[in-house]
């Protein structure tokens, strides 16, 4: 990792700048696409799927019994997953609903009601590292919102089977269907709709480039709502002298090896736990089954010593990360001024990993600075007023 030294407030731009993702070198192909979509539908799909996933003659759809079949192959996920779904039921049902009606002017009263979209779109990437987590995330609160039509796409994996862990995750959400393409072909299906897959009014869920980039074309074009700016994961780190070393690089390296373009920041006031969290990381990273990606994200990511705290969240507020995580002794005042963040992890014990996947909150979160103004999935994505 890089570090910085008590650098000052006008350089902090410049080191809070992410990798930029040059996503309209990738707008032509992603338009080839989505024309022969339009054009070809189902057969094209078919054709994307052939040569970008491998799979030739994979079914594009997977029904109810596919997806109990399937499930049976990860049996032992089910206790994880009833634990996980009845948190993210209890913190996104907690939302509240919000109508409500005003008297402008006697005889004359106005009101706001929220409704579900009609129909949305669900990306779940697979390949390597199936997120059924992210079906959850997208799943659970759409449901709650009381959409119709909840529409899943998720690429087909070796032979064309359906990845045991997201059907896992379907069956226990009551899903009787999964559409089985991925990539920006996904989105072209769900923006455009074809004789198999309905247009969507909304697409969420994150992907890589491909996915992304035809997300952008979907909105700008077609008219497709979308969830939020997305990008490569992020994580910052505001970590104190009480800080344990070890489990800081560790909340470090589970966002490192998301991908090569993750970025992971740690800003400290502490020079002792600069050196032990950065030593940390390399003894950490050797272990790790992922070692070369996260490798990779690490050597682009830094770290920053700041003169105290206060500083330090001054410094995370520039940035706007994607998770902020407050390792230090006394998190309450600092989290109370936190205005520029998707998620905020409090406390030595607030770990990442844990926060973002089983205790209840989103983990479909704006990123490349985003949470400034743009907010997580939740109940609200799924409706309007």
């Amino acid at each position: 990792m890089q570090v910085s030294r008590f650098p000052e407030p006008a350089t902090w731009p410049a080191l809070c700048r992410r990798p930029a993702a040059d996503l309209s070198r990738l707008r032509p192909a992603v338009q080839a696409i989505f024309d022969e979509v339009a054009q070809r539908g189902d057969a094209a799909l078919a054709e994307y799927t052939a040569r970008f996933d491998g799979v030739a003659g994979a079914p594009l759809v997977w029904d109810e019994a596919a997806i109990a079949t399937a499930a049976e192959n990860a049996a032992d996920l089910q206790p994880a997953l009833t634990a996980a779904i009845a948190n993210l039921r209890a913190f996104h049902g907690a939302a509240p609903a919000s109508d409500y009606a005003v008297e402008t002017l006697p005889g004359v009263r106005c009101w706001s009601r929220r409704v579900p979209l009609r129909r949305v779109g669900l990306y779940v990437p697979g390949g390597s590292a199936p997120l059924f987590s992210s079906l959850l995330m997208l799943v659970i609160p759409a449901q709650l919102a009381g959409c119709p039509e909840i529409v899943v796409c998720t690429p087909p994996g070796p032979g064309g089977t359906l990845a045991p862990v997201i059907a896992a995750a379907a069956q226990a959400l009551g899903l009787r269907q999964i559409f089985g393409v991925g990539g920006a072909q996904a989105v072209a299906a769900m923006a455009l709709g074809t004789a198999t897959i309905p247009r969507v009014d909304k697409i969420c869920g994150p992907g890589n480039a491909w996915v992304t980039a035809a997300k952008q074309l979907a909105q700008a074009e077609y008219g497709t709502a979308l969830d939020m700016p997305a990008g490569p994961s992020e994580v910052l780190v505001l970590a104190d002298a009480t800080a344990n070393p070890a489990w800081v690089a560790a909340d470090l390296l589970a966002q490192a090896e998301h991908g090569p373009d993750s970025q992971v920041i740690l800003v400290t006031d502490d020079d002792n736990l600069l050196a032990a969290a950065l030593a940390e990381v390399e003894l950490q990273l050797a272990r790790l089954p992922r070692q070369s990606v996260a490798a990779e994200a690490i050597a682009a990511s830094r770290a920053v010593r700041v003169r105290d705290l206060v500083e330090g969240l001054a410094f995370a507020e520039e940035y706007a990360p994607e998770h902020l995580i407050l390792a230090v002794a006394d998190p309450a005042p600092l989290a109370a001024d936190v205005r520029r963040a998707g998620s905020v992890f409090v406390g030595h014990y607030a770990a990442e990993a844990c926060g973002d996947y089983p205790s209840g909150p989103n983990h479909t979160l704006p990123t490349a600075g985003a949470p400034g103004a743009s907010s997580g999935v939740s109940v609200e994505t799924f409706c309007r007023r």
